[in-house]
């Protein structure tokens, strides 16, 4: 069997995800369409408006035939990361290969990219090391560093986050496993960071934007497909509403304020000082959005803090993520279809081992546990209890 792998968010699935999924089996003739997910908190350092066993249940419901969590320690993370522990994931399912959605469209001057890069290392990165202290986020930074090189023929614009992350993806497959075949299909319509909703195909932002205006589900019912719309009001009457930021402030000021500092500088990603900035700035904040402008620099991009602001809330170290990088990521199944099934029946001869639920003896049993906790911590209780059991439940499959 034919395996094509889809690295996804799913926040929440909608039309370009259903486009795309259909777009790339079309295109590489898989036989099992592999996405590779990320859990509770997401890649952009925000908790996920549901959580992962409701998105990989609509992930398999729209044609999805095998969900993998990516492991908490590769979701939220910068893009170089976030593509290795994906491309880990694929390489170890036998993946034939991978499809990404990019703004660009077209594979070849990826491949430019890479080979520009790669036959200009030293000087590459030292140019990324410059833009990088001269306080530019990592995407303009990427791009300038790119252009000193040579790279002014090229038409790839930087400043897009799925051109960036298709550029890793395929730097990841070269070192990792060149066996995987790149593809790439072009956003449909809208750009990654829109507000506006627009139909048929509109930006996850723009829907979590509708579905955080306390409007019903049904308001978005053009831009996703009817599954979402159910599974994303069975999952507001179930547990009381969606998952955003501004709800978990109170806990997150609660952290800042009361952690011992020289405690929070061993939090993952807190450095420079930062641990004194943080304090300062929630002094004073009543809520998120003002505690994040105060927080901002131009040194730190937003979404670099709110990656940070994760691993304060979930109490993650940069010794956990040491200890966890340096060994090969577990395989968690979400959930499957019976092409899925069929697939990882095909595998068994290969030994390579997975875990269908957070029972021991899966590796990430503790630092599961206590994601989970943070991220369905502004419940109410007895819903907390209901939410965590799913982790210990076996996988959705689809009959």
């Amino acid at each position: 069997m034919r395996g094509c792998g889809l690295i996804v968010e799913y926040n929440p699935f909608h039309n370009g995800h259903k486009y795309h999924l259909n777009k790339s089996k079309a295109m590489t003739n898989a036989d099992c369409m592999i996405a590779v997910m990320s859990g509770n908190f997401l890649q952009r350092g925000e908790p996920a408006v549901i959580d992962k066993h409701h998105r990989a249940q609509l992930a398999v419901s729209q044609g999805a035939d095998l969900v993998i969590e990516l492991p908490y320690y590769y979701a939220v993370q910068h893009s170089e990361l976030f593509a290795e522990g994906a491309i880990r994931i694929l390489s170890l399912l036998k993946a034939d290969s991978i499809c990404f959605g990019s703004e660009h469209g077209e594979i070849n001057e990826f491949y430019e990219i890479i080979n520009l890069i790669n036959g200009n290392y030293r000087e590459y990165h030292q140019h990324l090391k410059n833009a990088l202290k001269e306080g530019n986020a990592y995407p303009a930074a990427h791009e300038a560093a790119y252009r000193k090189i040579g790279g002014n023929f090229l038409t790839i614009d930087f400043t897009k986050p799925n051109n960036v992350l298709g550029t890793q993806y395929l730097e990841k497959i070269l070192q990792i496993d060149p066996s995987i075949q790149p593809f790439t299909i072009k956003r449909q319509q809208n750009e990654y960071h829109d507000q506006s909703l627009t139909k048929p195909f509109a930006s996850a932002t723009s829907i979590r934007k509708e579905l955080f205006s306390n409007k019903p589900p049904t308001d978005i019912a053009e831009t996703v497909p009817i599954q979402t719309t159910e599974i994303l009001n069975n999952y507001r009457n179930q547990f009381g509403g969606f998952h955003s930021w501004d709800q978990y402030f109170s806990y997150l000021r609660y952290r800042i304020l009361t952690i011992n500092t020289s405690y929070l500088k061993q939090i993952h990603g807190v450095k420079e000082g930062l641990e004194n900035r943080l304090i300062r700035s929630m002094k004073d904040a009543s809520n998120f959005q003002q505690f994040m402008t105060n927080l901002k620099t131009k040194r730190y991009t937003w979404t670099s803090l709110q990656r940070i602001l994760v691993n304060i809330i979930t109490n993650i170290t940069k010794a956990d993520i040491e200890e966890k990088l340096s060994g090969s990521p577990p395989l968690r199944i979400l959930a499957m279809s019976a092409t899925g099934k069929e697939y990882l029946h095909n595998l068994k001869n290969e030994e390579i081992k997975f875990y269908t639920s957070n029972k021991k003896p899966y590796p990430d049993y503790d630092l599961d546990n206590r994601i989970a906790s943070a991220y369905y911590s502004i419940l109410e209780t007895e819903r907390q209890i209901i939410a965590k059991k799913q982790d210990f439940k076996p996988p959705f499959i689809k009959a």
